[in-house]
């Protein structure tokens, strides 16, 4: 929830959504990670800065997360539900009834009794299966389950489908692999003339890039990590990153981004890096 700079600052620092409510500027992924490392991993965010974190039914995790939010709540009771910000995924299109269904299983697996974000991970499953998945997460918000809903890994005309079926709730999140190496300016720019707000996953590019020359030399300029310089990047182009990390000392740094900014022209360098670079997968052109 907050953004620590260096020097030990906060600033509290939230995301409109197009809904009219809000979310926090980094979340906490918790991608591949399960079981007890997933609830260290959310307690040590808990109890340093972030009370946002990035699950999904493909994860296998939200019982976790879920529950370690609740055990922090149950100690701190100065503390409310709405503090935290929770996101989980659809695990696939099909019909109306199964989204509808699985909503519902991972609304009692977090246990927190509603989801603040809901997203299809995927376009995967067909145009009539994506838009069916959709009115179930539009009920899942009439029904109280669900705070906000969006998509992920939605390309332009995925997008453009969803907004041409005039859906009783626009989607306010598009969740996307975004970074220097994979900028996706076609995609980004849809969302961002559209209110939609663009959140980065894999936005440290897996570690692949850490010693990249042009990373390097920047991190060193601003004393800073090559994971915190890339979470800035984020940031400065108003995306929502979604750090992921299961060691203690990294879940601290990468949310310590506010002593620094980067200058335009470093913002240019970094744009400059784009590789199409793919970590995972990449179902943006599905049909």
């Amino acid at each position: 929830m907050f953004l620590h700079s260096q020097e030990g600052e906060a600033e509290v620092r939230y995301r409109q959504l197009v809904n009219g409510l809000s979310m926090p500027r980094i979340h906490l992924g918790v991608y591949l990670t399960s079981g007890q490392e997933t609830s260290n991993a959310v307690h040590w965010a808990l109890e340093t800065f972030d009370g946002s974190f990035d699950s999904a039914q493909m994860y296998r995790n939200e019982k976790e997360v879920g529950s370690t939010i609740l055990n922090f709540l149950s100690n701190n009771s100065q503390l409310r539900r709405e503090d935290f910000h929770f996101t989980s995924k659809l695990a696939s299109n099909s019909s109306y009834d199964a989204a509808r269904t699985s909503i519902k299983r991972s609304v009692q697996q977090c246990g927190l009794g509603y989801i603040d974000l809901f997203l299809l991970h995927s376009p995967y499953g067909g145009k009539d299966a994506r838009l069916a998945s959709w009115k179930a997460v539009e009920d899942a918000i009439a029904d109280g389950e669900v705070k906000t809903g969006g998509v992920s890994n939605y390309g332009v005309k995925h997008l453009q489908e969803l907004l041409a079926s005039k859906p009783r709730t626009l989607p306010a999140v598009n969740q996307i692999e975004v970074h220097p190496f994979n900028t996706r300016t076609e995609i980004t720019s849809f969302c961002q003339q559209h209110d939609i707000v663009v959140e980065a996953y894999a936005p440290l590019v897996r570690a692949l890039r850490m010693k990249h020359p042009v990373i390097s030399s920047l991190s060193e300029k601003y004393s800073c990590t090559p994971a915190q310089l890339l979470v800035r990047w984020s940031l400065q182009h108003d995306y929502v990153p979604l750090p992921k990390s299961v060691t203690k000392d990294r879940i601290i740094t990468n949310g310590q981004v506010s002593g620094f900014v980067i200058d335009a022209k470093d913002m240019e360098k970094m744009d400059c890096l784009d590789e199409y670079l793919v970590t995972d997968w990449d179902p943006v052109d599905a049909d």
